[in-house]
């Protein structure tokens, strides 16, 4: 049993609705600080619209409808925290490498440069500590004036998870952060993952199964909308306590 870490969300009957239809339902859970959270289920089951609730993505989409609540550090993030606040602390790297038209050193800098950092110095240092921290400097460190879009789609989404580090987060959602890329950078960003989680809480969304049992330390399930289940990711693979959950897991269907 890991040693029970401090909660960093509490989320307590969130409902989402797109007009009509039910998106979300009844999802209650605690996600743990300085752990790695995965969301594994089918395609169209709710896991990354949940992800995107957590920084207020879904506010974009006309005709949603958020019931419920979901409190980071005990503050509500829908009514007591202003949505860019929430989005410094709680960055997000998409499955697509997505880096800007613009050099990698612009690439990081851009979130420091938004929130009013304008000395070169500063800013040197943060885009260095930055693609440190993802573990992508010595790669690009002699390229920093090349568009970002010029490197590899691995050395791509790590310098994307750079700039995500650059604003100094607390917590880091990954939406299938590997899916479009080839083993071995799919392997230096779990590695890379496991390394961040010591400082920030990771949320991944990840269709891939071997991927939340070897990095995550919880997993949730779902299914249509439904968190069928949810725990230690080791008694999820091992000893799911649901049919649903074994059936996915073994491949059954899915």
């Amino acid at each position: 049993m890991s040693l029970q870490k401090k909660c960093k969300f509490q989320v307590n009957d969130l409902n989402l609705f797109y007009g009509n239809f039910q998106a979300l339902k009844n999802i209650n859970m605690d996600i743990h600080e300085n752990e790695i959270t995965a969301f594994i289920g089918p395609s169209g089951c709710g896991k990354s619209t949940f992800l995107k609730t957590i920084n207020r993505m879904n506010d974009l989409i006309d005709g949603v409808i958020i019931e419920g609540t979901i409190k980071m550090d005990g503050v509500d993030i829908y009514s007591d925290i202003d949505v860019i606040k929430l989005r410094k602390k709680v960055g997000m790297v998409f499955q697509q490498p997505n880096p800007f038209p613009m050099s990698i050193y612009d690439n990081v800098a851009y979130g420091p440069r938004v929130h009013g950092i304008k000395k070169k110095a500063q800013l040197d240092e943060i885009v260095e500590e930055s693609l440190k921290r993802a573990a992508v400097w010595d790669e690009v460190k002699d390229r920093l004036k090349k568009n970002a879009l010029s490197v590899s789609g691995g050395q791509q989404q790590r310098v994307c998870i750079a700039r995500a580090l650059a604003v100094e987060p607390d917590v880091i959602l990954m939406d299938e952060p590997t899916s479009a890329l080839d083993p071995i950078s799919t392997m230096k960003i779990e590695d890379l993952a496991l390394e961040l989680k010591n400082k920030y809480t990771i949320i991944i969304v990840t269709h891939n199964m071997q991927q939340a049992s070897r990095i995550s330390d919880r997993t949730a399930f779902f299914l249509t909308g439904d968190m069928i289940e949810y725990g230690e990711t080791e008694q999820i693979f091992n000893n799911p306590k649901e049919k649903k959950t074994e059936d996915y897991i073994t491949g059954r269907f899915g």
